[in-house]
């Protein structure tokens, strides 16, 4: 009897141990499966990126100059693009946000506004991939804006309606009684328009300046939208002569009519300020919701061919001088410039858009 009771007391051991590995098996199985099913944290990362393989770009530009590009930059990497064409108001949209950032680049037609974004903070610095190939004097001192094709300010004409010899060969003329009601320009929270004020304001004071805003206002035969308005205007003979980037005269030549216009490049005189130059740009915006696609996009928009592609589109010349300009367009090196730092226009340029308010030459139409 005694042998028996052993003999189950046995077999009851063995039973229990069994099912105690079966048990053991089944949570190691449960843990592997689950272990399969959940990403490891090297993964979670990669699924992230993919999932939010996207870009959002708010640009100041002619959306024309900038959906080629963004599409390409796509097709290249294939990161969707979100696009907000905003104009000048993209500026506001940005400094709006600051507490609830949307975007991750900003493609601005002025470095005034882009230096000021980063002194309010609104741009954070980088180090992209051939930064270098942008000289300094055209890049923020943090490389969180850099520039990538320039424009002079000049005065488009209608060689139907004007002759060379009777255009106005500066800036400060164009308030002369002799032009009155025959030529445009833009509004005053036009970019370029800011970008060339503050220009006068280094050259002539603050007082000068204010009085030229008024006369020419009032001189002008119209004050439009854009300087795309402005070239249209001045083709068709609607004006004699319009104050336009250089490369909106590139533009009108190429269309198939309405194209016979000449250019001034003003105050190339002898003690004369020069051409006032510009820039168009991109810069970082701070704490971007898809910072990993913004530093692929720097570093792919910084390779010869993509700024080259930046300028050729708007018929702007190239910053970099390793990149060839557009057939016809003089170089910022064959006529004299003005000597304004393009990084001070972002120091001055809410300054100058008060000026421009208030000396009655309204922002927007």
């Amino acid at each position: 009897m005694k042998n028996k009771l052993s003999f189950l007391i046995i077999l009851l051991l063995s039973f229990i141990l069994v099912l105690t590995a079966c048990g053991s098996n089944d949570a190691d199985t449960n843990t592997n499966d689950d272990a399969e099913n959940e990403p490891s944290e090297e993964e979670t990362d990669e699924v992230t990126t993919d999932e939010s393989g996207e870009l959002v770009v708010y640009s100041s530009r002619n959306e024309n100059f900038v959906n080629a590009l963004l599409d390409k930059f796509t097709e290249e990497t294939g990161i969707e693009v979100q696009a907000l064409h905003a104009g000048d108001n993209a500026i506001s949209r940005l400094k709006g946000e600051a507490n609830n950032v949307q975007a991750d680049i900003f493609i601005s037609n002025d470095i005034g506004a882009l230096e000021n974004l980063r002194l309010e903070g609104i741009l954070e610095g980088s180090d992209p991939e051939n930064i270098e190939s942008i000289e300094e004097i055209y890049r923020a001192e943090d490389n969180s804006w850099f520039a990538l094709s320039a424009r002079t300010r000049v005065l488009m004409y209608n060689k139907d309606l004007i002759t060379e010899e009777e255009m106005p060969k500066t800036i400060e003329e164009l308030i002369n009684p002799e032009y009155e009601g025959e030529f445009a320009i833009t509004r005053g929270g036009n970019g370029a328009m800011i970008g060339h004020v503050s220009a006068l304001r280094n050259e002539w004071g603050d007082d000068q300046t204010k009085e030229w805003i008024e006369s020419v206002k009032d001189n002008a035969g119209a004050i439009m939208q854009g300087h795309g308005d402005i070239r249209r205007a001045v083709g068709s003979g609607e004006f004699k002569f319009g104050l336009v980037n250089n490369y909106y005269y590139h533009q009108q030549l190429q269309e198939p009519t309405d194209n016979n216009v000449g250019v001034i490049y003003p105050d190339q005189g002898e003690n004369e300020m020069g051409a006032v130059v510009n820039a168009a740009g991109v810069g970082l915006v701070k704490d971007s919701p898809n910072r990993a696609s913004a530093d692929i996009f720097l570093d792919w928009i910084l390779e010869e061919e993509n700024q080259r592609e930046f300028s050729f589109e708007s018929l702007e010349v190239p910053i970099n001088p390793n990149i060839e300009a557009v057939e016809g367009a003089a170089t910022i090196s064959d006529y004299k410039t003005h000597d304004m730092p393009l990084r001070d226009l972002g120091k001055v340029w809410e300054d100058t858009r008060a000026l421009i308010e208030e000396a009655g030459l309204d922002l927007d139409l």
